[in-house]
């Protein structure tokens, strides 16, 4: 069937890599591979766009073209992804109903302590309205789960867990060895870490990693770290790692998606706090490849990494524990391999993309008929 897909926050071919886009990204390939038809109904970013009154003829415009893109392309279903209080969709339900075509979510964000500040109060209501009109809503979150149901009946819900293509993301035996020597690693455990260098909890978690590996190092414990990414605190970051660690630290930079298994495989432990990360695809890429994970115990973490099985975490508010985690980790080759292979089991049996988003698929294809 024709679909049209829309994402308020950002379009999907936008030039800043994110796990959001990743995850879109995932689903509109998913939904083409399996037939359909998918046609972007439109690229207009909806962030904060109700504080931007002057952005109102542009929003009705935006509204009549994705009507008329609909109508050409002879779309039987709406869908949306990620519509939250800071982005919400404000195309697709005027469209659909005008249409008349199912309107469906995925990743829909609800949280009632947005109506107690006046600079969130609209974008809540706003939101609400997209959710509540919407025929099936799916998130890839348990608690946003739990939040949903608080306005929509559960025969309109549906929780799918986050997943990827495991066969993108495997142990590459040669890559080790070549990486390896190219980071001097020797017989030392190499920890590694992949994050956008952005201000706020991206930077914050780095730092908390280099901070930990400093200390683990002036301890005795030898290790190597090595950080995947880019970004505006490239400078500070750098910095940092080169005072506390001096040449036991490499930076790779900005690795497309396709390209990370070969640093996953070379590494040993993969480690990144994830403060306030609503989910964290690069624990399920790591543990895809074989690695074991240690992370904090908050947001989205939890569901993609087994406590005590394919990782470790730790308490949020707990420098100390975060550090424990890491050390019994590098100073444990046995537990390292024996988390590793359970990683990779977990991963294909409960975040295969392709398995997980047939349930997804079976429901649109229902709500056409």
């Amino acid at each position: 069937m024709n679909i049209s897909f829309y994402a308020p926050f950002k379009p999907i071919d936008h030039h800043h890599p994110s796990g959001d886009l990743v995850t879109a990204r995932g689903i509109f390939d998913f939904l083409e591979q399996r037939g359909h038809r998918m046609m972007t109904a439109s690229r207009l970013r909806s962030r904060w766009l109700y504080w931007k009154p002057w952005m109102a003829p542009r929003l009705a415009a935006e509204i009549r073209r994705s009507r008329r893109r609909c109508k050409r392309a002879r779309s039987a279903l709406w869908f949306t992804y990620h519509t939250y209080y800071k982005a919400p969709d404000l195309i697709g339900p005027p469209v659909s109903r005008r249409c008349g075509l199912p309107y469906v979510v995925f990743q829909g964000i609800y949280s009632t302590k947005r109506r107690r500040h006046l600079r969130t109060l609209t974008g809540f209501y706003l939101n609400r309205r997209a959710l509540t009109t919407a025929a099936h809503v799916f998130t890839n979150k348990k608690v946003d789960l739990k939040n949903l149901r608080r306005i929509l009946p559960e025969e309109r819900l549906t929780y799918i867990a986050p997943g990827l293509h495991p066969r993108m993301f495997v142990f590459d035996g040669e890559a080790r060895e070549e990486l390896r020597q190219r980071w001097h690693a020797g017989q030392d455990p190499v920890v590694l870490s992949v994050a956008m260098f952005r201000p706020g909890v991206k930077t914050r978690g780095l730092s908390r990693v280099i901070r930990t590996c400093a200390r683990l190092l002036d301890g005795g414990r030898p290790l190597r770290l090595v950080i995947v990414g880019d970004g505006q605190e490239k400078e500070r970051l750098h910095k940092q790692a080169r005072d506390l660690l001096g040449e036991r630290v490499a930076f790779a930079g900005k690795i497309p998606r396709e390209r990370l298994y070969r640093y996953y495989s070379g590494a040993d432990v993969f480690v990144f706090p994830g403060f306030d990360e609503s989910l964290g695809m690069v624990y399920l890429e790591a543990q895809s490849c074989g690695l074991p994970v240690v992370a904090i115990r908050n947001a989205g973490v939890p569901e993609a990494v087994q406590d005590g099985v394919t990782g470790l975490l730790a308490p949020p508010d707990s420098a100390a524990e975060f550090e424990k985690a890491v050390d019994r980790l590098v100073g444990d080759a046995g537990l390292r391999r024996q988390m590793g292979a359970s990683a990779k089991v977990y991963i294909r049996s409960a975040h295969d993309l392709d398995v997980n988003y047939r349930a997804m698929d079976d429901i649109l294809r229902s709500l056409v008929r």
